[in-house]
């Protein structure tokens, strides 16, 4: 198994995971074009998607899907909810498939594992992805961290973690008050020190890979989040990737070591 990211942030985000001759791609929030540069950057081929699967609704996340699975009939995983709140955009996406409850499902040699978040969303869901000896648990849209997130993310072999703001730099940036209260709030991003606690909270023995990811590019710093992750894995701030808004994160390999 390896994964790469396309871009991570408000302007859009994107990830490639590959096992075999299976990719997935999870999310889609560039334009059509800028997704086909981003993707030759990974040497891949628009063709050689396999599906998309998404996380929720808002365009950052959704923004080429309908596009991109139009011109090169590549199916759509989602759940009801952000079905919901698309469904005329994607009246002619030849293949949707709806995410029940949950439930875990397979795409060629992929695992799929969804499981909820508490995001102002209609119904996000956010992914592991396994192929039956190593997981990569993903987590970039959630207010807060839950008991069942962290049970879901517990002795994964790699963590892409949202590490949206810094507090402070939040609460004294120029973002209008309502701004702040939405993006700090329960239902809206995770701050630098709660990705730590939930990092710290975790079986870490397997890892090979944390990426910080769904930096805002105003209201924290790839320091800053390298800093907490770094500290709740008593490790040097240089293991920590950081998913970059404009170049997103080369290849990173899972194998046995």
């Amino acid at each position: 198994m390896r994964f790469a990211c396309l871009g991570s942030g408000s302007q859009g985000n994107g990830l490639v995971v590959e096992v075999a001759n299976t990719r997935l791609l999870l999310d889609c929030g560039f334009t059509l074009k800028e997704t086909l540069f981003r993707l030759s950057r990974l040497g891949l081929d628009p063709e050689m998607i396999d599906g998309l699967v998404v996380t929720h609704e808002h365009d950052d996340h959704i923004g080429g899907v309908e596009r991109f699975a139009r011109k090169f009939r590549t199916p759509v995983w989602l759940t009801y909810g952000t079905l919901r709140g698309v469904e005329r955009r994607f009246a002619r996406v030849p293949s949707v498939n709806i995410i029940e409850g949950y439930q875990r499902f397979s795409i060629g040699s992929i695992e799929v594992e969804p499981y909820p978040v508490p995001h102002d969303a209609h119904e996000p869901a956010q992914f592991v992805f396994g192929d039956g000896a190593f997981r990569l648990g993903v987590l970039t849209d959630t207010g807060r961290s839950t008991p069942h997130i962290e049970a879901t993310l517990n002795r994964c072999d790699a963590l892409v973690l949202e590490c949206n703001h810094d507090a402070n730099m939040l609460a004294n940036g120029d973002y209008p008050h309502r701004l702040k209260q939405r993006v700090g709030g329960r239902f809206g991003h995770l701050e630098n020190t709660a990705s730590g606690e939930l990092l710290a909270s975790l079986d870490c023995s397997r890892l090979q890979h944390v990426i910080a990811a769904h930096l805002s590019q105003k209201n924290n710093t790839p320091l800053l989040a390298r800093s907490v992750l770094s500290r709740a894995l008593n490790c040097g701030g240089d293991w920590i990737g950081v998913a970059d808004q404009n170049d997103g994160f080369g290849w990173r390999q899972l194998s046995n070591l």
